[in-house]
């Protein structure tokens, strides 16, 4: 690698602006603010839901008169 030419690579405090969890990372920021993390985000918390897609899921069945494995 040529000298002078990269940026500083240093230790970013990420803080999360919905919960407030904060962990260390590296970037060339010092201080990085997410939306969302892991610790909040429904996906890996297990509170995500499929709502929209059972419901399509069904409407398909009942308009070409599929069985769905209740009936």
């Amino acid at each position: 690698m040529k000298k002078g030419i990269h940026p500083d690579y240093k230790k970013a405090t990420i803080t999360c602006t919905t919960c407030g969890n904060t962990f260390e990372s590296g970037s060339i920021k010092e201080e990085i603010r997410v939306d969302t993390c892991s610790n909040c985000h429904p996906f890996y918390t297990g509170e995500q839901k499929f709502g929209k897609a059972a419901g399509r899921v069904e409407r398909f069945n009942k308009r070409y008169g599929r069985k769905t494995e209740e009936n």
